[in-house]
């Protein structure tokens, strides 16, 4: 039995999970996600709790019964709690400026190439900050990774200054460079 897969996951105060023919509705204060599930599992609401239970013992069963427990348990967060994740701007002249294009929101971006980069911001997810940091928030947990991910896709840092765009938590190796001059 999957360690993940079999526990049941707890539907706080304020969320309503309804479970159609093949997908999953989660809704809560902070919105609404919809998951559509594999037909190897099935989903029962019970209690303020929500089960998850596999077809039967093949490779692909077992694989999908922690998978969608867990993307369950993501929705709950999501629409209760919410996510959000921060980038941090390093460098001389690295900047960012937030605006907002009629229903579009987009991060001006200038971070030392020859044109300024414009970032549209998905639909769902806010982005905010000052010149030098991101808050990227959304009740979509893939969707705000892959957001912050494409941000930091722009400008990666890089390990001699630390110039770049990073995660907030992540900690960059930084290399020493040249170490000697003309003898």
């Amino acid at each position: 039995m999957s360690r993940i897969g079999k526990l049941p996951v707890v539907i706080p105060a304020g969320v309503k999970v309804t479970v159609k023919d093949k997908s999953v509705v989660v809704e809560g204060p902070k919105g609404k996600l919809e998951q559509a599930v594999s037909p190897m599992v099935t989903i029962e609401v019970k209690d303020n709790e929500v089960v998850v239970t596999r077809k039967d013992d093949e490779k692909e069963s077992r694989s999908a019964h922690g998978l969608y427990r867990q993307l369950i348990n993501n929705m709950i967060i999501g629409v209760s709690k919410g996510y959000s994740k921060t980038l941090l701007i390093n460098g001389v002249g690295y900047r960012a400026e937030f605006k907002k294009d009629g229903q579009k929101n987009i991060i001006v971006l200038t971070l030392g190439y020859s044109t300024i980069i414009d970032y549209v911001v998905p639909a769902g997810i806010t982005a905010s900050g000052d010149g030098t940091k991101i808050v990227i928030e959304g009740i979509d947990k893939a969707l705000v990774g892959q957001t912050a991910a494409e941000i930091r896709s722009l400008r990666g840092p890089e390990p001699y200054k630390g110039k770049g765009i990073k995660y907030e938590t992540e900690n960059i190796r930084r290399k020493v460079g040249k170490s000697g001059g003309k003898k």
